[in-house]
């Protein structure tokens, strides 16, 4: 074999090597997990498409391609291609190497192509399922399906036709040029003259000619439409000048194109194909350029400009319009809410379930509790809390739950038998009330511990999580090695696992192949592994879902459901989206339409997939429906534990929450001069600026029971005082309802940033928060929460105490406020009663200094200092036998010197 035959053998066998056969195996790979949960249409329906795309882009693309190149060389007998470098110089004949790299030039033009077309698998699909939408642009009178789905393929089908016959037309110049047939010679007085040999002529003529019809066509079916999307006037969509200037000018553009190809045509016949190229290109972008780009720069400036909301009212009317259709904010329900007399303890008392669920515990301070108290090994994590709300013991309760993920990175000892054998899944969850708070201001819990125990009448019964949000490697079940289940004391507790999910390990050539794709040679070789073994991966949910349904979009917030059986379900929101909804506002990614089609059900222990459609009208979901047969189940079939969970997804409530600050405006005379634009009240936290955002379990306006809702306040655009506010209702049949509550704009309605400004000027609470951050403990303040009851606003803030070094944060005062009154006391009820009146209200006084610095003194009067000093007493007593059990001395002798010190307050008093 030649030394030329062994370089190309080693090439190739390069790129199988790094390209092919590992794409390969990781199609292997893929499809057996899409058989493992049963969505192997999802992966055959778009792994043929794209196949397909690239077998047809690639093959018309090459066919072309070498079709002209051995065309420009006279076909099977070519026409000596000859170069002569001096003019002494012999000519050297390269007509045979040139054909040589006609054909592997044709095959990379054909195979970059194939490759570049197969990421339009989803285009196509979508254009040839297309789903209209049953309503119509204002302008052309077109389905709005039109541009979302037949619209890009298009644009793309034009788009790569075009690039087609221009690339061949470059390709084919230096062809014609090397023969000769292309040629610079002295014309009439000397000037030079460009002559071009006949067939040469009359082929690149018409391939200029196609790429010029070509380009009527994208001006008239791609161009004209996509005026609808112009940003040339004070919104998103075709404006006065787009209308009035900019269309005639487009159909100017695209009959001066068929005129150009025409033009072109007759000039390679008649020989003249220099002169008629040059004048055509040169006339179609003298128009393009004057009537596509100054006339309308003329027409907005001079005409439009001075005149502005006259000439554009109609086009903000279709803006406006489109933006509330395409987002969802043309069904928002608007009260009215005229103040009303002021709230009274009786008004509190009568919205008792709004009251007992007032979160007072933060997801962050939580989150940091539950890792001190709950994780209880290592290698066990809280990721995230998560709201949600229970029926327990016959009361409707909003809690806070959190999983307990298995975290392999925290193992003590990281082998692959650990990691992948024995320690394969988190255990159960820790849930706890909103507002309970035990003595020494941390939560009550109602779930918790290994295995987990449940106080309430919610139980589980199978709390092994196999799938979550911290699941990012693959795992073997039913091999050798015990599977560690959870600690029980001293000892460990180990169970085999017996759920449906799971790769089967199969024979050899399967082991090989995994051991090949997660690049562990132990898979193939290691004992412990059987033929019976199954291997677990893709159990990241966020990962899984986006693999099992890679056309959706999902929230960035999945939350762990208790079902009726005792089971743990992930649900997960998934959003169809589109940037091609004419006239609509879009995100910074281009989003303009966008619906939360679908809500997802994942195991936690076995990893079933289950996606129920909760937009059955979407145009959008019901075209992927028709795509992939059988993905998709009707709502109706989620079982109603799993109903009573589902909320209104947080990534969509806050673009249409953003949105409707400046489309709750519907005149167009008002929305152009922003006279009545709203904002987002922000609060300082950890992560920034974040803005008021609460799920709350509250009585309506209205409404006669407490539902679950999220809620979000408006401000004035520049003020702080409130002028509305909207929720997201959850519950039941009016689940994804948006209301919102208008304030009347004859009374003042103090909004978040004014309470926090009244908090802070309140001497009581700053000298006291003050003096306990003197003290080397960190005061930590809670989310203010806007709770409407009846058609008044309550402010509540909880604070929390984390001492110094420690991680632990204790809720020890409660802040409310009324109109422009503001109360701390230590716990909700003690500051409502003050805040209102009642049984339970005391005097304020001056806050006492005590020599604790652990315990807050907090504002009390000497009736209610015996109290305070026993629960001193109680804490220091507490902390010094959790001190022994520690064996750490130092800190018991402290805590037993500071239960003296308040003992002898005691004995004093």
């Amino acid at each position: 074999m030649s030394l030329r035959r062994w370089l190309i053998f080693l090439i190739v066998l390069f790129f199988a090597g790094t390209f092919f056969i590992p794409t390969l195996l990781g199609i292997l790979v893929d499809w057996w997990w899409y058989q493992e949960i049963g969505y192997q249409v999802v992966f055959s329906r778009e792994v043929l498409t794209e196949l397909l795309l690239f077998l047809i882009v690639g093959s018309l693309t090459f066919g072309f391609f070498y079709f002209n190149l051995r065309l420009a060389q006279r076909g099977l007998v070519p026409y000596p291609v000859v170069l002569r470098f001096a003019q002494a110089a012999p000519r050297v004949d390269i007509t045979r190497p040139l054909r040589r790299l006609t054909l592997p030039v044709s095959v990379v033009f054909g195979v970059l192509a194939g490759l570049a077309a197969t990421p339009a698998w989803a285009t196509l699909l979508r254009s040839m399922y297309a789903t209209p939408f049953g309503i119509r642009d204002p302008i052309f009178g077109r389905d709005i399906g039109f541009y979302v789905f037949q619209l890009p393929a298009l644009s793309a089908l034009l788009g790569y036709l075009s690039v087609l016959l221009l690339l061949t037309l470059i390709a084919l110049v230096p062809v014609y040029a090397l023969r000769g047939d292309i040629q610079i010679v002295p014309g009439a007085g000397r000037r030079p003259r460009l002559r071009v040999e006949p067939s040469a002529s009359l082929h690149m003529g018409s391939i200029l000619a196609t790429l010029f019809l070509i380009t009527a066509l994208r001006l008239w079916l791609v161009d004209i439409p996509n005026l609808l999307y112009s940003t040339t006037g004070p919104l998103v969509g075709a404006s006065y000048t787009d209308i009035h200037a900019s269309l005639p000018a487009l159909y100017v553009s695209a009959a001066v194109a068929v005129i150009a190809a025409v033009a072109v045509l007759i000039g390679a016949i008649r020989r003249e194909l220099g002169r008629a190229a040059v004048l055509a290109i040169a006339g179609y972008w003298v128009i393009a350029i004057v009537g596509r780009g100054f006339f309308p720069g003329l027409v907005q400036k001079f005409i439009v400009a001075p005149t502005e909301l006259t000439r554009e009212t109609p086009y903000l009317r279709y803006h406006i319009a489109a933006t509330r259709q395409a987002w969802g904010l043309d069904s928002v329900e608007t009260r009215e809410l005229g103040g009303g007399p002021a709230l009274t303890l009786a008004d509190i008392k009568a919205n008792a379930t709004t009251i007992d669920n007032v979160r007072l515990w933060d997801r962050d301070p939580l989150l940091q509790t539950f890792g001190q108290l709950q994780e209880i090994r290592t290698y066990y994590d809280f990721v995230s809390v998560d709201d949600d709300r229970y029926w327990i013991d016959g009361k409707y309760r909003q809690v806070l739950l959190s999983p307990r993920e298995l975290n392999a990175r925290s193992l003590p000892t990281r082998t692959f038998i650990n990691e992948h054998l024995t320690f394969t899944h988190g255990m159960g969850l820790t849930l706890s009330p909103v507002n309970q708070v035990t003595t020494e201001g941390l939560p009550v819990l109602f779930i918790k511990d290994l295995p987990p125990s449940s106080s309430i009448s919610i139980g589980i019964k199978r709390p092994q999580i196999y799938f979550g949000e911290l699941s990012n490697d693959y795992v073997f079940t039913g091999t050798r090695q015990r599977e560690f289940d959870h600690p029980s004391g001293e000892q460990n507790v180990y169970a085999s696992y017996a759920g449906k999910a799971g790769v089967s390990i199969g024979n050899v050539l399967r082991r090989t192949v995994f051991a090949s794709q997660f690049g562990s040679s132990k898979i193939l070789f290691s004992g412990d592994i059987t033929d019976q073994s199954k291997i677990l991966y893709y159990r990241n949910i966020m990962e899984r879902a986006s693999k099992a349904l890679p056309f959706l979009t999902f929230d960035r917030d999945p939350y762990l459901v208790i079902a009726a059986d005792g089971t743990l379900k992930w649900i997960l929101d998934a959003y169809t989206s589109t940037g091609h909804y004419p006239y609509a506002e879009r995100l910074r990614d281009g989003t303009s339409y966008m619906r939360n089609a679908v809500k997802l059900v994942i195991d936690a222990y076995d990893g079933t997939l289950t996606a129920y459609v909760s937009a059955p009208s979407d145009p959008l979901i019901r075209t992927w429906s028709r795509i992939f047969p059988g993905i998709f189940v009707s709502m109706d079939k989620l079982p109603d534990d799993l109903r009573a969970h589902i909320r209104y997804p947080d990534g969509i409530y806050r673009i249409q929450t953003n949105l409707y600050t400046t489309y709750h405006m519907d005149d167009p005379e008002d929305f152009y001069h922003r006279e009545d634009q709203w904002q987002i009240p922000t609060a300082a936290e950890s992560e920034g600026k974040v803005p008021f955002m609460r799920h709350l379990v509250m009585r309506l306006p209205e409404e006669k029971n407490a539902e679950y809702i999220y809620m979000v306040p408006f401000t004035p655009r520049g003020k702080d005082n409130l002028a509305a506010w909207m929720v997201a209702r959850n519950d039941g049949a009016e689940y994804g309802r948006l209301r919102v509550y208008r304030l009347s704009r004859q009374t003042l309605a103090f909004g978040p940033q004014q309470i926090v400004n009244r908090i802070n000027q309140n001497t009581e609470i700053s000298s006291q928060l003050t003096l306990w951050d003197q003290r080397g403990s960190q005061v930590i303040r809670g989310d203010l929460l806007v709770i409407p009851i009846e058609e008044a606003l309550l402010y509540v803030q909880p604070i929390y105490l984390q001492a110094q070094g420690g991680r632990i944060p204790e809720l020890k005062r409660v802040v409310a406020a009324y109109q422009n009154r503001v109360v701390m006391r230590e716990t909700l009820d003690d500051a409502l009663a003050q805040l209102f009146g009642g049984a339970q209200a005391r005097p304020a006084p001056e806050p006492e200094i005590v020599a604790d610095s652990t315990a807050p003194s907090g504002p009390v009067t000497r009736d209610s200092r015996v109290s305070t000093l026993l629960q001193q007493a109680r804490q220091h007593y507490q902390t010094a036998i959790q001190a022994q059990r520690d064996l750490d001395w130092a800190r018991y002798g402290e805590e037993m010197r500071r239960l003296g010190e308040v003992l002898d307050q005691l004995g004093r008093r």
